[in-house]
């Protein structure tokens, strides 16, 4: 995984930059702990400011995009965390545990080093409902495989609150549903390229060819237009608060 996000990484702090509005929701979630660890931390995104950060992040790559800040940046994975026990008061995972090669370990190595809080945002494996998967259903296989189920975090960490993060209509990261009502955008490789699950996927020319095709008869219209007048919408993005 270190491998692909150093291809992913080519231009991914230019595309994902953190919304502020998911912004807000972590860092609520988060409550008051002055000190904390970002594992699989990429480029920098959704860290805190006015908070003592300690980044961990396996891909130099995304180390390399990160930008200037006070963060203690160390090239490490989330199974083996080199820090002492109760290190930090919070601890936080955006968008990464269904990178890791063993959930389970990375979760109780956070558990480990964390004196209160572990905030994590992620995606329900069980969630149907956004409109990409009918053009892309390998996606929803892929999300089958690789991310815990909700109840998998209570199994680890004990009692788990799970809640719904509504993606913004004009979400400003370029992450899958990012841009669920610019679907356009899908066809862009540029953004393609910063979406770890189009490079998971393989080949996704038909898909494309289909959306492309249904955008320019209206059949997407047909199908999703409603969907133009949402300001936001739930997409299987999930906060899960534990400690």
């Amino acid at each position: 995984m270190t491998a692909l996000y150093d291809k992913i990484g080519l231009n991914y702090a230019n595309l994902r930059q953190p919304d502020a509005r998911i912004a807000q929701r972590i860092e609520t979630a988060l409550g008051d702990a002055r000190t904390v660890l970002n594992v699989g931390a990429g480029a920098g995104s959704y860290e805190p400011s006015g908070r003592e950060i300690t980044a961990v992040e396996p891909s130099a790559e995304m180390i390399q995009q990160r930008p200037p800040s006070d963060a203690v940046v160390i090239q490490a994975s989330a199974e083996n965390l080199p820090c002492p026990d109760n290190s930090f008061d919070a601890s936080m995972a955006i968008l990464t545990i269904h990178h890791w090669s063993d959930q389970e370990r990375g979760v109780r190595e956070m558990r480990r080093v964390t004196r209160d809080k572990i905030v994590f945002l992620t995606f329900d494996p069980a969630f149907r409902g956004f409109w990409l998967t009918d053009y892309f259903p390998a996606l929803i296989t892929l999300d089958e495989g690789q991310m815990p189920r909700m109840e998998d975090y209570g199994k680890w960490l004990g009692a788990a609150q799970v809640s719904a993060v509504p993606i913004p209509h004009d979400c400003t990261d370029g992450f899958l549903a990012g841009y669920w009502r610019r679907p356009a955008a899908y066809l862009e490789e540029r953004a393609r390229a910063a979406m770890s699950s189009f490079w998971a996927i393989g080949d996704v020319s038909e898909g494309l060819r289909q959306l492309e095709a249904d955008l320019k008869s209206g059949a997407w219209e047909q199908r999703y237009g409603h969907l133009m007048s949402l300001d936001e919408l739930d997409c299987g993005y999930r906060l899960v608060e534990a400690g």
